[in-house]
C-alpha cells in the first residue's frame, strides 16, 4: 500500500514537471513567434532565389549537353534523323559530313536576363545612355542657350533610305523566283534533250540572278552616293540573299539529281519562302516552331534595337567626332596615332557590344518570334572565351554554321580529311574578304584594315590561342586584344573618313582610290 502511494506521488510529480515544461515552452514560443515569422520569410526568399538560379544553371547545362550530343552524333557513321518525315528518301548525305540539327531553345541572353544580377549589367548600359543624353543636353544648353538633341549624324547615315528599300525589291524577287525555278527545271524527268535544255536554261537564270545581286546594289550605292546606314541595308541583304540561295541549292540539288524521274519533285515553295525570312542561313524543309507569337516580346526587341542605334550615334558624336574630325589637319606623328588608337578602344568595344546586342540578339529574336522559329541559338557565350578559335565559333553562330557546312566541310570532302588546315584557311580567307567588302561598301572607300586584322592577325591568333588554353588569364588576354583591335579599326577608319573629305582628289585615278588618303592629307 505504501509502495503504491509512493508510485502515485512520483507520477504526479512527473506530471507537474511536464506541465511546467510545456507551459514554459509555450511562453518561450510566444515570445519567439515574431522572430520565427521573420526567419521563415527570409528562408522562403532564399529558397526562391536559389531555385531561380538553379533553374537557369540547369537549363544551360542541359542545353550544352544536348548541343554536344547532337554535334557528336554524326561521328559514328550512323544515318542522321530526317528533319521531316516527307524527306526520308529525298536527299543523299555526303560521307563524313555533319549536318546542322535545329532544336527548340532560347537565346542565351534571354536566359541570363532571368537572373537579377545579370539584369543589373543591362541596367548599367541603359544608365550610360541616359548619361550621354544628359551630357548632350547640358552641353547644348551651355553652348547654344537652349535644350536640343542633335540627330545630324543619324539623319545623314539613313539618308536616301527609300532608294535603298526600292533597290531591295528586285533583289528579293530575284532570290524568291530564280533559285526555286532553277531547281524545278533541274528536277524535271529525264527525257532526251528536253532535260538538257531545261538544265541549261536554269543555269542561265541562276547566272543572271547572281550577276544582278552582285552588280545592282554596287551600282546604286556608287551612282547615288548612298550614306553608311542605307548602304549597310543593301550590302547585308546582298550577302544574305547570296548565302541563302547557295544553301537552298546546296541542300536540295544532290537529292533532286539522285531521284530525278522517280516522281519526287522540288520542295514546297512555302518552305523556301519561309526560309528567306527566318533567321538562319541553313535550309531545311521544316524547322522547330514555337506554339504562339509574343507580340510584346517582338516590340521590346525592336525598341531595344532602335535604342542601340541611338546609343551608337551618341558614342560617335561625343567620343569620336571631336577627336578625329580635325586630326587629318595636323601633321602625322606616331604619338598622335598611338594616342588616337588608345582613345578609340572604349568607343570601339562599345560599338562591338551594341552591334552584337542590336543585331544578333534583338533583331534576330524579333524575326524568330514573328515567324515562330524555335531555334534561337544565334550566338553562344563568346564573352567567356579563352581562345580566339572559340570566340570565332561562338560570336555569330548563324554565319559560323554556314561557313562550317559549306566551306570547311565541303573543303574537307573535296580535298580530303587530312587537309584541315587548308579548309580552315579557306574559311578565314572567305570570311575576311567578305568583311572587308562590307566595310568598303558601307564606308565608300578601300582601306584594308579589317582584312589585315581578320586574316593576318586573326588567323595567327586562331592557331596560337586555341582551345588548349584555359583559365581567367587567357580570357583577360582575349578581351585586351579585342579592345586594341576595335581601337585600331575605329581610329584608322575615322581618320580615313575625314581625310577623304578634307583632301579630295583633283583627278580620279585607280591608285588614288585604293591609296589611303590619311597618310598624305595635310590641308
Amino acid at each position: 500500500m505504501e509502495s503504491t502511494r509512493s508510485q502515485l506521488r512520483r507520477r504526479e510529480g512527473v506530471g507537474e514537471k511536464q506541465e511546467k515544461g510545456v507551459c514554459g515552452e509555450g511562453d518561450s514560443k510566444t515570445h519567439r513567434a515574431p522572430d520565427l515569422v521573420q526567419w521563415t520569410r527570409h528562408m522562403e526568399a532564399v529558397k526562391t532565389q536559389f531555385l531561380e538560379q538553379a533553374q537557369v544553371q540547369l537549363a544551360e547545362l542541359l542545353d550544352r549537353a544536348m548541343w554536344e550530343a547532337v554535334q557528336a552524333y554524326p561521328q559514328e557513321d550512323r544515318p542522321l534523323p530526317s528533319t521531316s518525315p516527307d524527306t526520308t528518301n529525298k536527299t543523299r548525305e555526303l560521307p563524313h559530313v555533319r549536318r546542322k540539327v535545329f532544336i527548340t531553345r532560347k537565346s542565351l541572353l534571354d536566359e541570363l536576363m532571368e537572373v537579377q544580377h545579370f539584369r543589373t549589367i543591362y541596367h548599367m548600359f541603359i544608365a550610360g545612355l541616359c548619361v550621354l543624353i544628359i551630357s548632350t543636353l547640358a552641353i547644348d544648353f551651355i553652348d547654344e542657350g537652349r535644350l536640343m538633341l542633335e540627330f545630324d549624324l543619324l539623319i545623314f547615315s539613313f539618308g536616301q533610305l527609300p532608294l535603298a528599300l526600292m533597290t531591295w525589291v528586285p533583289m528579293f524577287l530575284s532570290t524568291l523566283l530564280v533559285p526555286y525555278q532553277t531547281l524545278r527545271l533541274w528536277a524535271r524527268p529525264l527525257a532526251g534533250s528536253s532535260w538538257m535544255l531545261g538544265a541549261g536554261l536554269g543555269c542561265v537564270l541562276l547566272a543572271a540572278h547572281v550577276a544582278m545581286l552582285c552588280i545592282l546594289p554596287v551600282h546604286m550605292a556608287v551612282k547615288h552616293q548612298l550614306p553608311p546606314a542605307s548602304s549597310c541595308v543593301l550590302v547585308f541583304e546582298q550577302v544574305r540573299f547570296l548565302m541563302k540561295s547557295y544553301s537552298f541549292l546546296r541542300e536540295t540539288v544532290p537529292g533532286i539529281l539522285c531521284v530525278r524521274g522517280k516522281g519526287i519533285g522540288a520542295p514546297s515553295f512555302s518552305s523556301y519562302l519561309y526560309f528567306l525570312f527566318c533567321p538562319t542561313l541553313i535550309y531545311r524543309e521544316t524547322y522547330p516552331r514555337t506554339p504562339s507569337i509574343r507580340w510584346n516580346y517582338v516590340a521590346k526587341n525592336f525598341a531595344q534595337a532602335l535604342g542601340c542605334i541611338l546609343y551608337a550615334c551618341f558614342i560617335l558624336c561625343r567620343l569620336c567626332v571631336p577627336v578625329f574630325a580635325n586630326m587629318s589637319r595636323e601633321p602625322f606623328s606616331t604619338r598622335a596615332l598611338l594616342l588616337s588608337v588608345l582613345h578609340a578602344t572604349g568607343p570601339g568595344i562599345f560599338m562591338l557590344l551594341l552591334i552584337f546586342f542590336a543585331f544578333l540578339h534583338c533583331w534576330l529574336n524579333a524575326f524568330a518570334e514573328m515567324l515562330r522559329f524555335g531555334d534561337r541559338m544565334f550566338y553562344r557565350d563568346w564573352w567567356n572565351s579563352t581562345s580566339f578559335s572559340n570566340y570565332y565559333r561562338t560570336w555569330n553562330v548563324v554565319v559560323h554554321d554556314w561557313l562550317y557546312s559549306y566551306v570547311y566541310q565541303d573543303g574537307l570532302w573535296l580535298l580530303g580529311r587530312q587537309s584541315r588546315r587548308a579548309a580552315m584557311l579557306g574559311v578565314f580567307l572567305m570570311s575576311a574578304t567578305v568583311h572587308e567588302y562590307i566595310f568598303c561598301f558601307v564606308l565608300g572607300f578601300f582601306y584594308p584594315v579589317m582584312l589585315m586584322l581578320f586574316l593576318v592577325f586573326g588567323g595567327l591568333l586562331n592557331f596560337t590561342m586555341n582551345d588548349r588554353h584555359t583559365g581567367p588569364a587567357w580570357n583577360v588576354l582575349m578581351w585586351t586584344l579585342l579592345f586594341l583591335g576595335q581601337g585600331i579599326q575605329v581610329s584608322l577608319y575615322c581618320q580615313e573618313w575625314y581625310a577623304r573629305r578634307h583632301c579630295p582628289l583633283p583627278q580620279t585615278t585607280f591608285w588614288g582610290l585604293v591609296t589611303p588618303r590619311s597618310w598624305s592629307c595635310h590641308p
